[in-house]
């Protein structure tokens, strides 16, 4: 069964790549995306809600802790997460404390997963792939600790560095590592956002990330981040 689901997924891949709108880079231009300028025009208004979040980062639920299929990449408390959206799940009261940040998330076209991506000093993020090319990953740089060359994320075999108020989008099939080497804490707004793609395969997208909403994997980290935010609304009151 296993062999068998590797099969589709791969001619799944293929057939995407074929059918795709904005090319089969390992990283993207921020011009093929219209909505990464008005983020970018807006990082400062995300950032002050930002700060307000991180006044309570020890709070704030690892990655792990809402993705238990996670671990293999996130197994310690250095990588905190802040959650809006999640393939149809809202959080509503997460969003209802970053209502600018929610207004401006709100106005992009198939977003799918959307959160603050906060990793502590040291951290390194080991080697690992997206599972569905279908979505596209984007991130904003909102913290970035110097020195610069520190703080990187490589895709395949290309090394880029965020800066803050600025965009980096990729394709998250291709193995990608993180380092944050730094004593500063790097966040980032993370985003996956669904690939344009030319008919039919837009259709057969649409239904796909239908199937990943419903999944066990998406159900049970809904119900963990339900959990995370009825204890974190008695912390801030």
């Amino acid at each position: 069964m296993k062999a068998l689901r590797s099969a589709v997924v791969k001619k799944l891949e293929n057939w995407v790549a074929r059918s795709s709108l904005v090319g089969n880079s390992t990283f993207f231009s921020v011009e093929q995306f219209p909505w990464a300028t008005q983020l970018e025009a807006n990082w400062l208004v995300i950032r002050k809600e930002l700060e307000q979040v991180l006044e309570y980062v020890d709070e704030l639920p690892n990655f792990q802790d809402i993705s238990p299929r996670q671990r293999r990449i996130a197994n310690d408390n250095r990588w905190k997460t802040y959650f809006f959206f999640a393939f149809g799940f809202k959080a509503t009261k997460n969003c209802e404390k970053c209502p600018e940040t929610t207004k401006l998330l709100e106005q992009i076209p198939d977003i799918k997963v959307a959160f603050f991506s906060i990793l502590a000093p040291g951290k390194h993020i080991p080697e690992h792939r997206g599972k569905y090319i279908g979505v596209i990953r984007y991130h904003l740089g909102l913290m970035v600790p110097e020195p610069k060359t520190a703080c990187r994320i490589r895709v395949n075999d290309e090394v880029a560095y965020w800066e803050e108020g600025k965009s980096l989008l990729f394709d998250d099939t291709f193995p990608h590592e993180v380092w944050n080497d730094t004593n500063g804490y790097r966040v980032v707004l993370f985003l996956d956002v669904v690939r344009p793609l030319r008919f039919p395969l837009s259709v057969v997208n649409s239904l796909a990330c239908r199937l990943i909403a419903a999944s066990a994997i998406i159900q049970d980290a809904k119900a963990n981040h339900e959990s995370w935010e009825k204890r974190f609304a008695e912390v801030v009151k």
